[in-house]
């Protein structure tokens, strides 16, 4: 039995799509970062994004705890040329290309961007490396909206629209345990 604790960095106060842009974590609310640092099991494994933002964040949680290196495909969705821009924006240039991106997620991407179905796949390998190689830890992974929901989808065995139903809010703990014949979910976006 493996758990997950993922851990979705400080927020970044853009309101623009913010996917592999490396854009800092606001870290300032230190009791918010205590009381999730409390919360994690001290004995876990952290590992985080390659981006600053989660990197920042699993420096700022890790304490005592055994860290290992950063993983670029703990990534966020890559947006393409939406990345950074304002989704106002993105949808008045093609409001279908928009609306079937969210509304119908899976193969559908956005330009030289990368599908839902893609983010799963490259998320979904990290994951999977991560508990054969640390099986029966605690492992805390630091990462970003998009990557806790591949492993909700997961747990969950729900569509990619029903995950995104489920909100993950910065400084949140999303609680899952993979039993190797089955996955089990805690806890989605809890707040120490």
């Amino acid at each position: 039995m493996t758990r997950l604790h993922l851990v979705r960095h400080g927020p970044t106060h853009a309101k623009t799509m913010v996917g592999w842009s490396d854009i800092p974590a606001d870290l300032s609310d230190h009791a918010a970062i205590a009381r999730l640092q409390a919360h994690l099991p001290s004995g876990g494994i952290v590992v985080s994004s390659d981006l600053s933002r989660a990197a920042d964040t699993a420096s700022a949680i890790e304490g005592t705890r055994r860290r290992l290196p950063h993983h670029p495909d703990l990534r966020e969705i890559n947006f393409g040329t939406w990345e950074l821009r304002p989704f106002a924006d993105i949808e008045a240039e093609n409001p279908e290309l928009a609306f079937a991106y969210w509304d119908n997620p899976g193969e559908v991407r956005p330009p030289e961007g990368e599908s839902w179905n893609q983010v799963c796949a490259r998320v979904d390998a990290v994951i999977d490396g991560l508990i054969a190689e640390h099986t029966g830890s605690d492992l805390i992974v630091v990462a970003h909206f998009g990557v806790i929901l591949t492993q909700v989808q997961r747990a969950l065995a729900v569509d990619a629209q029903q995950a995104f139903s489920h909100r993950i809010d910065n400084l949140s703990v999303t609680e899952i345990t993979d039993h190797g014949d089955r996955w089990s979910v805690e806890r989605i976006n809890h707040i120490p």
